[in-house]
Formats: structure tokens, C-alpha cells, sequence
């Protein structure tokens, strides 16, 4: 059969329709369906993708600890002035500037040959007066083995005496009345024979001999000067070959392991202070580093100028580098509030005049009004608003706004 050529003409345009219909309606709409869901979920992708970074600290329940700040000023207690105590000229100096000493250490020594002639002189003569003792005791015993022995001492006197040094004791007769009746009693001893040795001494001059020489001896054991202490030497003022008299300053010797910190509290708070505490130190000399001490005492006197108290910290300085004259910034622990719920300063934000935080929840940051109690520095008391364990913002919250996507950084 042979179709006119007008029906064939618009056999074809219907069929070409139907073609283009299946391709926008099937093809096209499957693609456009494809197309919104990549879309969307792109959409969520860049969501994500622009969460704010914020980090966090978990709030905790801990001791709120305040402390109150005051300047000081680092001393020491153990320094002294080395001073010749007897004069010579000096044969050795044993020490340099800052050079550190042991205790015991001979420091500088004099020259002893005049001191060790008088210790020897002294000693001479202490032995002469011995001998002639050791004879005359000789003589005397002769005699009295052959003329009996002295008399017992008087036993009433000894009682007397007793009696005497008891009733002192408590306090019942005075010191004037004792020593009367211990002279006597002493007498007593003398005429008795009892205190024989110790008289017939006397009497040769033994026991001043022997007192020069002890006083001989001290004087030349005095011209060694040694360290008392271990520290450190610093101030020298003498040389070697100077003849220096009594009472002339050589050198200083300082002990710095252990510093002691004077600051001033005002009267106001110095209740609040107690021995034992602990105390943050900073000193311009060392930027950044803490050292730390503790109160060893409390001056029980207010400067009525300023009305400080002076507070005392011992601070150990085993590498020595606080020195004697550093001024220090002082922060003592003045009030210890025990298991408070706690979180940083750093989380606190003030929006109308009121304070509040934010949590993180499900990658969100949730706003939160929060009553807050004592404060120091670091942290903030929570009395209502947030719990135990619950992550705070405490960097990149300055512009969030309730329910924005975060994302917790280290």
C-alpha cells in the first residue's frame, strides 16, 4: 500500500514528538532528581565543612582557691660579716669572690708564730706549777699517815646546806641568803681537809696556768678562720701579707639555698592568713617561671604607716637563682573553698548585663544563663546553669549564636 505523502508527513512529526516527550519527561527527569539530591547533599557537605572551631574544658568539681596578691622582697637569713678576732698579719687567703665554701672550710689564716709562743710559754709554766704541786702532795701525805686523817666533813653542815639549796630551789629563801650558807659550807670543806687539792692548786698557781692556757690556745686557734657555714664568699676586703687588727671586717659569707620573701599583707586580710600556706612567687628577673613557697611565720606587729603585717615565705633556691634584694610578686593562698563546681574564667561571657556560657550538645552550641558564685583569676564558681562533666566553650565563642554548628578542636 502506498501512503499519500501528506499522511506520511505527519506520521513522522507525531513520532518525533513522542521522542522528545520520553527524553524530557523520562531521561530529564531522572537526571533532574539526580541532580537535586547531589545538590542537597553537597549543601549539607559545605554545612559541616563551615562549623565553627571552638575549644572546650569539662566543668568540674574541684577546690576554688583565692588568693591574695602583695609585692616583696627576697632576703636572707644567713649572712654574716667574717671579722678577725685577733691581730696578725695575713699569710693566706684561702678564698675568691663568689667562691662557694663548705662549712669547716679554713678561709684565711694568720700568721700564729706569736700565738703559738704564748700557748707555749703558758703550757711551760703550767707544767712547773704541777710539778711543784705533785711534791708538796707528796710531803703531805707523808704527814698525814703518820698524824691520822682529818676530820670528816661536818654532817650537819652538809644538811644545813641541802636544806638551803631546796628551800632556793623553790623559791623560799633568796639568792643572797643561799649564797651565805653555801659559803659557809664551803668553809667548812676547806677547814675539813676536803678541798685540799683543789687549795694547794691555787696556791702554786696551777689552775691560773692552766686557765692561760686555754686562753692561749683559743688565741691561736683564732688565727685560722674557717666557714661556720656553707655559702658563698662575697665582699673581700683584705689581702694577702695586710696587717689587720681585732674586729676588722674580711669578707661576708652568705647562704642563699634557701631564700626567705617579706611581703605585706594588709591588716584587713591578715586573718586570712595562716602558717603552711602555700604562695605562688613571680620575679621580674625570671619572666614566666613560678617558684614556690610556703608562710613560715605572721609578724604579730601592724606598720602603723601603711597598715601592713609582714608575712614571712620560705622559698628553697637550690640552683640560687633568687637573689638577696629581688623584689617579687606574691600571691598567697588566703581562702580554700572546698568541692565547688568549677569552670574557667575564659568560658564566662556578659551579653545585657547578664552572665551565661555555652555547651557543646550534638555538634551544636547551646546557649546558657549561668549564676555564678566566688571567682578568683582562673575559674568561676557555677551555682546554676550547667553540670558536672558538661563541655564549656572556652575559645571561639565571642560571636556564636544559640544552636550553631561547632567543631571541638584540641
Amino acid at each position: 500500500m502506498v501512503f499519500p505523502k501528506k499522511v506520511l508527513t505527519i506520521f513522522l512529526i507525531v513520532a518525533l514528538i513522542a521522542v522528545l516527550a520520553y527524553y524530557f519527561v523520562i531521561v530529564k527527569g531522572d537526571y533532574s532528581g539526580r541532580k537535586g539530591n547531589d545538590d542537597a547533599a553537597a549543601h549539607e557537605k559545605k554545612k559541616r565543612d563551615v562549623a565553627i572551631q571552638v575549644k572546650v574544658a569539662e566543668a568540674t568539681r574541684d577546690d576554688l582557691i583565692i588568693k591574695l596578691r602583695s609585692p616583696g622582697e627576697a632576703v636572707t637569713d644567713r649572712k654574716i660579716d667574717m671579722k678577725a678576732e685577733v691581730e696578725g698579719v695575713v699569710e693566706l687567703l684561702n678564698v675568691q669572690e663568689s667562691q662557694h665554701v663548705n662549712k669547716g672550710d679554713v678561709l684565711l689564716e694568720l700568721d700564729d708564730k706569736p700565738y703559738r709562743l704564748d700557748y707555749e710559754n703558758a703550757e711551760a709554766t703550767r707544767l712547773k706549777s704541777l710539778s711543784e704541786l705533785i711534791l708538796d702532795q707528796r710531803f703531805s701525805d707523808v704527814e698525814e699517815a703518820s698524824g691520822g686523817k682529818e676530820e670528816e666533813i661536818g654532817i650537819l653542815a652538809k644538811k644545813q646546806f641541802d636544806e638551803a639549796r631546796e628551800l632556793y630551789q623553790k623559791g623560799l629563801i633568796s639568792r643572797e641568803e643561799f649564797e651565805k650558807r653555801s659559803l659557809q659550807y664551803e668553809r667548812v670543806l676547806i677547814e675539813s681537809g676536803e678541798k685540799k687539792d683543789e687549795v694547794m692548786a691555787a696556791m702554786k698557781g696551777l689552775t691560773q696556768a692552766e686557765i692561760n692556757v686555754k686562753k692561749a690556745q683559743i688565741a691561736l686557734e683564732k688565727t685560722r678562720i674557717a666557714a661556720p657555714f656553707s655559702g658563698i664568699i662575697t665582699d673581700i676586703k683584705v689581702s694577702p701579707g695586710e696587717n689587720i687588727t681585732v674586729g676588722r671586717e674580711l669578707f661576708k659569707l652568705v647562704n642563699i639555698s634557701r631564700i626567705r620573701v617579706h611581703a605585706r599583707v594588709l591588716e584587713s586580710e591578715i586573718g586570712k592568713m595562716a602558717v603552711g600556706r602555700e604562695v605562688d612567687l613571680h620575679f621580674s628577673a625570671y619572666p614566666g617561671k613560678l617558684f614556690k613557697g610556703k608562710v613560715s611565720a605572721i609578724s604579730p606587729v601592724v606598720n602603723p604607716e601603711d597598715k601592713t603585717c609582714k608575712v614571712f615565705v620560705d622559698v628553697d633556691n637550690p640552683q640560687e637563682e633568687i637573689k638577696p634584694g629581688m623584689h617579687a610578686d606574691v600571691e598567697i593562698t588566703a581562702e580554700i573553698h572546698r568541692n565547688r563546681l568549677l569552670v574557667p574564667q575564659d568560658a564566662i561571657l556578659t551579653r545585657s548585663g547578664r552572665k551565661l556560657l555555652f555547651v557543646v550538645e550534638g555538634g551544636l552550641a547551646k546557649w546558657r544563663y549561668v549564676e555564678v558564685g566566688l571567682e578568683n583569676e582562673n575559674y568561676a564558681e557555677i551555682l546554676d546553669g550547667v553540670e558536672a562533666g558538661e563541655q564549656v566553650i572556652i575559645e571561639g565563642h565571642f560571636t556564636l549564636a544559640h544552636d550553631a554548628s561547632v567543631k571541638v578542636v584540641e
